[in-house]
């Protein structure tokens, strides 16, 4: 794990005992930290409480706060509602996360380089991509954040490694001196704005606080293919390399097989700008863009079955990213897509998917919102009401058409069905391998 003599005989406040929390906690006792901490999951507890004999319960919203040097909370933690976060403000208690902690820390860490990626799509994508053109190239590397392993538990790189962080707006609120030596926007559209209250400038300028940390000798890469991401590139005053989906030349995209469709072109362009700004040579930067096997939940190919293609894209949680899903594959000569969507919705529109219905040959909605979208898509495309995942899978494979695409990209939450994406795309996997038995049979 990565500890630091920044935190020795400091005291700590910890909201929150998940994956991220709980090393938060291992990283800053075992620095020699005095924490406090706290979940209403009893069992996070216990299981802490056992393993670090050390450790006091205490609840942020309860007990009094002043004095601590900071309360650390999870992300998942609403900083606009939760009680404990008023009363750290009202105790004058700053309010941090583990990618702060992890900033503090980086000093005494031996020479390295950070990369942080945000955007409100496809920055999972971008920082497994960045990750694997350094490790292809034997730049060690280290991937975190709102990805893979919390960033605290992982042992520290040798000199000359690259940490390269996945940053959700919440985490980039939590954060006050990160400063990435390459900061990355991919793109910025309407979401989480319930923990923004409503205000969408709010969160832009969340994910615009990732360069204003920057130092001058550092370097910004953003997309510039919205508004925005255009609108922010223009506040920065540092070194800024802008890139566009179309920078990429889809006759090598071709040969990227886990990169298809413009929303992977937007991927690509920044992980390029990025490995560029690093060093690569465009030849080590090819072989990665070829050899990367993408993320589960997002555009993973599953199965193909008669000639059908089935595809999880259980990640696109909203409008904005279920549109470039649509837009991978070409209809001609006649719509290709069976299109899965539907879940708890983030809004009553699908407007950012409208430029891409001619590419659909039926839609299966399921969820909470299915009714409200098959009223949306109603007389533009077929559609279905399946109600769920298993049912709009076994409709859309009677269906389909040797050569079509079966696709989930629900464009919407998965909370009302399933705990989260992840368990809605493995709903899918499931719903497709059912099908095989019943393929065999007929083929027997």
């Amino acid at each position: 794990m990565i500890t630091s003599a920044a935190f020795a005989g400091k005291s700590y406040a910890v909201l929150g005992l998940a994956r991220s929390g709980a090393a938060t906690v291992r990283a800053l006792i075992h620095s020699g930290a005095t924490v406090t901490a706290w979940d209403n999951d009893e069992g996070l507890r216990d299981a802490l409480t056992h393993e670090l004999p050390g450790l006091v319960m205490g609840d942020p919203a309860v007990i009094d706060l002043a004095g601590f040097d900071a309360l650390v909370v999870s992300p998942g933690v609403p900083l606009n509602t939760h009680t404990a976060a008023s009363r750290a403000r009202a105790a004058h208690v700053p309010i941090i996360g583990d990618i702060e902690l992890f900033a503090l820390a980086r000093a005494k860490l031996p020479p390295h380089r950070v990369i942080g990626i945000t955007g409100t799509n496809g920055k999972s994508t971008t920082t497994a991509l960045i990750h694997h053109l350094l490790e292809t190239a034997g730049v060690p590397s280290m991937m975190g954040g709102n990805i893979g392993l919390p960033i605290l538990s992982q042992a520290a790189l040798p000199s000359g490694g690259v940490y390269v962080l996945e940053l959700s707006s919440y985490q980039i609120d939590l954060t006050h001196s990160l400063a990435c030596d390459v900061a990355v926007l991919t793109n910025v559209t309407p979401d989480h704005l319930d923990r923004y209250d409503g205000d969408f400038l709010a969160y832009a300028a969340s994910k615009a606080r990732l360069f204003s940390m920057q130092q001058a000798d550092q370097t910004a890469v953003i997309a510039c293919d919205d508004d925005v991401c255009r609108q922010i590139a223009s506040r920065v005053n540092h070194r800024l390399l802008r890139v566009h989906a179309a920078d990429v030349d889809p006759a090598d995209q071709q040969h990227w097989s886990s990169l298809q469709g413009p929303h992977n072109a937007q991927n690509a362009a920044c992980a390029i700008a990025v490995a560029r700004s690093c060093g690569l040579d465009d030849a080590a930067i090819d072989k990665g863009l070829r050899s990367f096997a993408g993320l589960p939940h997002r555009m993973e190919r599953v199965a193909v079955i008669n000639d059908v293609l089935f595809i999880n894209d259980s990640k696109a949680t909203n409008p904005a990213s279920a549109a470039p899903a649509l837009a991978a594959f070409t209809p001609s000569p006649r719509p290709r897509i069976h299109w899965i969507l539907g879940g708890k919705a983030k809004g009553d529109t699908l407007d950012e998917c409208g430029a891409w219905l001619g590419h659909i040959a039926h839609a299966y909605t399921i969820g909470d919102a299915g009714p409200m979208f098959a009223r949306l898509l109603a007389g533009n495309v077929p559609v279905s009401e399946a109600g769920t995942i298993n049912t709009a899978v076994r409709l859309a494979a009677q269906s389909a058409q040797a050569g079509d695409v079966v696709l989930l990209s629900p464009a919407c939450a998965s909370f009302d069905q399933f705990r989260d994406f992840e368990a809605r795309g493995q709903a899918f996997r499931d719903a497709v391998a059912q099908i095989l038995p019943d393929v065999q049979r007929e083929a027997s």
